[in-house]
């Protein structure tokens, strides 16, 4: 049985196969991909998510490495809306630390900031209404032994979207 791949039966979702063609054309063009993209809001936070984009991350080249052959950070130009990019410069070390803990390694050693217009308002659904009632109390009953600040409110987040569906006509979501 070793050595066998089993593939999975059935239908794939579209962000999978989506991902598997748009990440290797990030990677090559603009050096990252499409995890980063989809949690740039988590990472920079509220006060950034609104007007901020990573636009590419530029690796050092393999001559510039150290002679151990040894990894040195990148460089992430992120593109920002007007005034807000002297906010966000100031902001450079925790963002840098932040960045860093989403790959898990020291990827990123500078920030470049370019002012650009920065439409992701369109593309961003509005978020969930706050849970009230029984299902407010059942999401808070479900997350009672989580100490760990991000992991509550991401998975506060995920309850709060799931429950707050409204079933269809027909069984229908």
């Amino acid at each position: 049985m070793e050595g066998r791949n089993f593939q999975r039966r059935g239908a794939n979702q579209i962000s999978e196969i989506a991902n598997g063609i748009v990440d290797p054309v990030l990677a090559r063009r603009a050096g990252i991909n499409t995890a980063l993209l989809g949690s740039w809001e988590d990472i920079v936070g509220d006060g950034f998510a609104d007007c901020t984009r990573p636009e590419k991350i530029a690796w050092p080249r393999r001559s510039d490495l150290d002679e151990d052959g040894g990894h040195r950070p990148g460089v992430l130009t992120i593109a920002c809306e007007g005034a807000r990019a002297l906010f966000l410069s100031h902001a450079q070390g925790e963002l840098i630390a932040r960045i860093n803990g989403f790959f898990g390694y020291p990827a990123i050693g500078q920030i470049r900031i370019v002012q650009k217009p920065v439409s992701n308002a369109a593309l961003r659904r509005p978020p969930p209404k706050k849970l009230e009632g029984e299902k407010a109390r059942h999401l808070e009953n479900l997350m009672e032994g989580i100490e760990n600040d991000t992991l509550r409110r991401a998975i506060e987040r995920l309850g709060t979207a799931v429950l707050s569906r409204t079933k269809r006509p027909g069984g229908a979501r």
